[in-house]
């Protein structure tokens, strides 16, 4: 199956060929059948040549506010599921840093991926405490992580990118202070890294409403978002209007729930750590039924395909009160706002958190 990111290659490939033809040209009268004959060809052409990306697994890093919602820690998991994606690290976003940076390390350690180093994220608010995933870890130490833990995780990413041989896929499913201080530490990672993130709402709020809202990821630190979305890189994700669909209900579910194999247990153990701190009978009662809505495995998605979605660019203002406006002087970016098959992805999305690679 080809996905989003080969169709994106090939169609750069097919628009710089044929640049290079039309201006060889340019002195000469050319029939029209002939100018459409010589894209047809440049297109099939491209169609043969694969990019080295796509033989060898994508490199990203995962920036999160896991320990919060619940959807991060199945995000965690498709990523680990995803033969297309190379984890290099994981980094706490959005305060909380410690508890962020155990979760993460506990997680890891229970998938078998102790590979993957640690970053904590910046230690700003929400400072201390620790959120609805504590149960989990309330006997887990850091320091007994087997891996590698960076204790400036910000730094940790500049590293990661600006190292790599190939360029980097940066999934941030959260807020995006550390992102923004990425960026303004080293603007260069911006020209070695590809953006991937959770965020916003275009047309669609929560649960399918028909008019946009602020959606948290942006509305939490709207000044850092803005910063990263006016950022001159590579650039797309998954609003409120397809990610705020999905969910896992009856046999998809069931599979997730029943299954042995590590990652899927992890996830089902926090799932209803998460759901009892809620102190609310009906969510710790739809643990044993159906998944909250799991906003953030969309980014996942989107880091290797596009082929589920509908993706439209459009340019997008981050207001001061948290939404993502269409703005036709605003920078674009390329946004998933509908589903082509969303129980394909549903589908994709049980399958994987139950399949070892």
């Amino acid at each position: 199956m080809t996905s989003g990111l080969d169709r994106g290659w090939k169609g750069s490939r097919v628009a710089a060929l044929t640049s290079d033809i039309m201006k060889n040209l340019c002195c000469s009268p050319v029939p029209l059948g002939t100018l459409a004959g010589i894209v047809l060809g440049v297109a099939a052409l491209v169609e043969g040549i694969e990019p080295a990306s796509a033989r060898k697994p994508i490199p990203v890093i995962l920036a999160t506010d896991i320990g919060d919602d619940i959807d991060d820690t199945w995000a965690l998991g498709l990523i680990l599921r995803s033969p297309e994606l190379d984890l290099k690290l994981v980094v706490g976003d959005y305060g909380r840093a410690t508890y962020r940076a155990r979760l993460l390390a506990r997680f890891l350690e229970r998938a078998g991926r102790t590979d993957v180093p640690v970053g904590v994220g910046m230690d700003i608010e929400p400072k201390g405490g620790e959120g609805r995933q504590a149960e989990w870890i309330k006997e887990y130490d850091l320091k007994a992580y087997p891996g590698k833990v960076h204790a400036d995780g910000v730094q940790a990413m500049i590293d990661v990118i600006m190292k790599s041989e190939q360029p980097v896929t940066l999934i941030a499913i959260g807020p995006l202070p550390n992102v923004a201080e990425a960026l303004k530490r080293e603007p260069r990672i911006a020209r070695h890294a590809r953006f991937v993130g959770m965020q916003g709402s275009v047309r669609q709020g929560y649960d399918g409403a028909p008019k946009p809202d602020a959606e948290w990821n942006v509305k939490a630190n709207p000044q850092a978002c803005r910063a990263v979305f006016t950022t001159a890189w590579d650039m797309t994700i998954a609003p409120l209007d397809t990610c705020g669909l999905v969910r896992l209900r009856g046999d998809q579910y069931a599979k997730v729930r029943d299954s042995k194999d590590p990652v899927a247990v992890a996830i089902i153990e926090n799932y209803r750590a998460w759901a009892a701190s809620s102190g609310e009978a009906d969510l710790k009662a739809l643990s044993a039924t159906a998944s909250s809505t799991l906003f953030d495995t969309v980014a996942v998605y989107l880091s290797f395909s596009h082929d589920l979605c509908v993706m439209e660019r459009v340019p997008l203002q981050v207001t001061d009160d948290g939404y993502t406006r269409i703005e036709p002087s605003a920078r674009s970016v390329l946004a998933a706002l509908g589903w082509k098959d969303l129980r394909g992805f549903e589908d994709l999305l049980a399958s994987r958190l139950t399949s070892r690679p």
